[in-house]
């Protein structure tokens, strides 16, 4: 069941070239089992950029910078997401934000990484991509940034913390 609009936020049935990217998002929620993923989208020369967020059984809140215009969660759109690799639905991860650990499917980490690192890829630019997945700690949730162009590292973040993966060894 969706939740009712926050007062003030004008519910739309499009965000026109943003749609796009609001299909992704949504999307990669459907498939990897994170309960929020979120883009920082460029828009055209002289307009910030703009700020979607997609949340599992929530309205999709897009921030236009002068303006947070709501889209309901099942909207049906004129776009089709493109092809994303298969993201399998992993189990909440353990962890500990003091220590930086994360324990759990072996290779699991990697995949979600891989997973955000080519929903960023979908989105183009030097966009950003975020999805949040569960944890064994309600208020530490696992957090994995990329940027589309790969210019910078994925970013592990767990409560306040924040990480990258370590390079692979030299084979």
């Amino acid at each position: 069941m969706e939740e009712p609009a926050p007062p003030g936020n004008e519910t739309v049935s499009t965000v026109g070239e943003l749609d796009f990217a609001v299909v992704t998002l949504r999307e990669f929620l459907h498939r990897s089992n994170a309960y929020r993923a979120v883009a920082i989208v460029e828009r055209e020369t002289g307009i910030g950029p703009a700020e979607i967020d997609c949340e599992r059984f929530r309205a999709i809140e897009v921030n236009l910078g002068d303006r947070v215009v709501l889209l309901d969660h099942n909207v049906d759109l004129a776009v089709q997401p493109p092809p994303l690799p298969t993201i399998k639905p992993l189990p909440a991860f353990q962890v500990n934000a003091v220590l930086g650990e994360v324990t759990g499917t072996i290779g699991g980490l990697k995949h979600l990484v891989d997973g955000v690192s080519a929903l960023a890829a979908a989105l183009g630019g030097r966009n950003v991509a975020m999805a949040l997945f569960e944890s064994d700690d309600p208020d530490s949730p696992l957090t994995i940034t990329a940027r589309a162009d790969g210019s910078e590292a994925p970013v592990i973040t767990i409560a306040d913390e924040s990480f990258t993966l370590p390079a692979a060894p030299a084979a």
